[in-house]
């Protein structure tokens, strides 16, 4: 039973996990990052649709992180050319993406709900977990023993140091944007094809606002956001085990990792400032 428990755990973390690193890449690059949730509803459908049209996983995957990274394109036109304001931008593509799936979920199935599920042997199981953990320590990588990492990390607390060395803070946000959709989207496929069979209407289930959580609650730096992850996902599976063993209703129990969050996020914000260049434009 232990097993199972940790296993669920590690399931759970999983696309918590590529998104707040991609929600980290974003916005210590200057971009605040509030269309994880959005990215990570696109991918989960993109890979489900895929899986079923096409019968392969890996172009599911590849279908998924495609499907990030052009709405993170997207976000980078408003923001980067436009320079719209980055919390309305982020917000905007969540609520674009909501209206989307069932949209496309009727065209392609008839269906304003869940698409047929795909068959077990179609799942995906240690090949993923090693994709992405190959991602994350690549972008630990470069975040910390790169020249890149280290532009991206000026980009989004000092942005005029940059520009002073001739150098585009802008292309270093769109780079860090379009991974930001790259390991959403693959966060998001492992919803459909790690966790669960089939795409649902908004399966994310708030899970981009949680990895956004877990990446101010490490306090925008990459280990203590990954370990934030870890402690969401563990509480998220405690909730799944208590269901049904105590005398509570199960809407109580359900709602218990959001409140975790809630309360951890009101208890330590204040305590961290954001990257200094976060919201502004170059």
């Amino acid at each position: 039973m232990i097993a199972e428990f940790f296993l669920s755990v590690s399931r759970l973390a999983l696309p918590l996990m590529l998104a707040a690193i991609g929600g980290l890449l974003s916005e210590r690059a200057g971009v605040a990052q509030l269309g994880l949730e959005g990215m990570m509803l696109l991918g989960a459908l993109t890979a489900s649709v895929t899986a079923l049209l096409t019968g392969s996983t890996w172009l599911a995957l590849s279908a998924a992180m495609g499907a990030g990274v052009a709405l993170a394109l997207i976000q980078a036109l408003f923001v980067l050319r436009f320079r719209s304001d980055q919390i309305i931008v982020g917000t905007a593509l969540n609520l674009f993406v909501f209206g989307l799936a069932p949209f496309i979920t009727k065209i392609l199935f008839d269906t304003t709900g869940s698409p047929p599920p795909l068959a077990p042997e179609k799942m995906m199981g240690l090949e993923f977990y090693a994709l992405a953990a190959v991602l994350i320590g690549l972008v630990l990588y470069l975040y910390y023993r790169s020249i890149w990492g280290l532009r991206l990390r000026f980009a989004g607390e000092a942005p005029e140091v940059l520009v002073s060395e001739g150098l585009s803070d802008v292309r270093i946000r769109l780079g860090a944007l379009a991974a930001c959709g790259l390991l959403t989207g693959l966060g998001g496929a492992s919803l459909t094809l790690l966790i669960s069979a089939s795409y649902s209407p908004m399966m994310s289930a708030g899970r981009g606002f949680m990895a956004l959580a877990a990446v101010i609650f490490g306090a925008w730096r990459p280990v203590p956001t990954l370990l934030a992850c870890l402690f969401f996902a563990l509480i998220d599976a405690a909730q799944i085990r208590l269901q049904g063993a105590v005398d509570v209703p199960v809407q109580f129990i359900q709602i218990l990792p959001y409140v975790v969050t809630i309360v951890a996020l009101a208890g330590f914000y204040q305590r961290h400032s954001t990257p200094k260049g976060m919201g502004r434009h170059g």
